[in-house]
């Protein structure tokens, strides 16, 4: 049975609750100020325990510490490079602000602070990718119920990721940088007319390349992270085909030449895979300079360079998605919406034109039909 007892403190009088679990074990809350806050929190507890959300509050002493290494050790479902972004958040950002905080304590108000202060000197992709390492701490915390809600979630001052400008290559350009490219012509032509990711390209073996068919099976993603390659499934697990155009047919026969089907097709300088390029390689700096685009070009614009061209040549939202290897048609449209902006004049003008014939139609039939309700010369006498 529930009770509520009357105790002397030196800061004065306190009141205790003592009651049961939903287990019927016993348990007591101290520390209330009035018989009026001792009973409110009786009342919440009683009420909890019938409609059972009852959330022991001895449990939310757990800190952020805590709880947040056996959180990292189940993100077992992320990518290495997505493990490593989020590692580095709970690192840097989290643990020295929040390590020792009782996850019962943690405040909406003290989180949005949080986010504040970061997003003074922090990029946009950190704040959220920190934040949201802090919610997922704090979510799982009350789905154990350790905790009645996340205070994490549902903030009002995140901030809002700024879309990169993507630098699209014409046809003309990517020749030009594939023949300055210091005898990278084959990588920089797959690439750019493929959409290949570079982590694809380097992991890409001689048994996955059809070059009768000209057919690219792509099944691995070598990506270089913390000192070594890590060898995984494409970014998305989709598993899929790339048929390169005829025109690479005798470069890729030239670059697959004496090789063994377990041989990488594009192997590093000396041997095994190739590291991700950067833009300040001098096979690069030489494409670039040959080609005469944007100084602010990365390797990664081949891969928008391909999106670009397969969209010019008339390929929809659906064949580009599968080409690029996206989870959905929608997060190509998300990504490359910029690349069909000219579609909304095509749909306009065409909306245009049809709303005309439409009411050419309706003019004529409207003629039509007056003309054959005119009396006849017979009908007005």
């Amino acid at each position: 049975m529930a009770t509520i007892e009357k105790y002397q403190t030196k800061s004065g009088p306190r009141y205790m609750v003592r009651y049961t679990k939903p287990d019927r074990t016993p348990t007591k809350k101290r520390g209330f100020k009035t018989k009026r806050d001792a009973n409110a929190f009786l009342n919440s507890m009683e009420t909890s325990k019938l409609d059972g959300s009852y959330i022991d509050p001895s449990q939310g002493k757990a800190t952020i510490g805590d709880l947040s290494k056996p959180w990292l050790e189940r993100q077992t479902h992320l990518k290495i490079t997505t493990y490593t972004s989020v590692e580095q958040a709970l690192r840097i950002h989290v643990l020295p602000v929040w390590a020792n905080a009782r996850i019962a304590d943690v405040k909406r108000t003290d989180v949005a602070d949080w986010v504040a202060t970061l997003s003074k000197s922090r990029s946009a992709t950190v704040v959220l990718r920190a934040h949201g390492v802090l919610m997922g701490i704090l979510e799982d915390a009350t789905r154990d119920r350790l905790i009645p809600r996340n205070p994490a979630a549902d903030l009002d001052n995140l901030p809002r990721r700024t879309k990169t400008e993507h630098i699209y290559m014409t046809h003309e350009q990517v020749q030009k940088f594939a023949k300055g490219s210091n005898g990278r012509d084959c990588l920089v032509y797959l690439a750019c007319y493929t959409g290949l990711r570079w982590g694809e390209i380097a992991g890409l073996r001689m048994s996955r390349v059809d070059l009768n068919r000209r057919r690219l099976r792509i099944v691995e993603n070598a990506v270089y992270v913390q000192g070594k390659h890590h060898v995984q499934t494409p970014k998305t697990h989709e598993l899929r085909e790339v048929e390169y155009p005829p025109f690479l047919d005798k470069l890729m026969r030239a670059q697959a030449d004496g090789k063994g089907p377990d041989d990488l097709l594009f192997p590093a300088p000396r041997g095994g895979f190739l590291r991700h390029a950067r833009s300040n390689e001098r096979w690069f700096k030489r494409g670039k300079e040959a080609a005469g685009v944007p100084s602010k070009i990365t390797p990664h614009d081949f891969r928008h360079t391909a999106a670009s061209l397969a969209v010019q040549s008339g390929a929809n939202v659906k064949a580009v998605q599968r080409m690029l290897g996206h989870a959905s048609a929608a997060m190509t449209l998300d990504v490359y919406a910029d690349l069909w902006d000219e579609d909304l004049t095509v749909v306009a003008m065409a909306m245009d034109k049809a709303r005309k014939r439409s009411m050419k139609k309706a003019r004529m039939e409207a003629a039509r039909e007056h003309a054959q309700n005119m009396p006849t010369d017979d009908q007005a006498a």
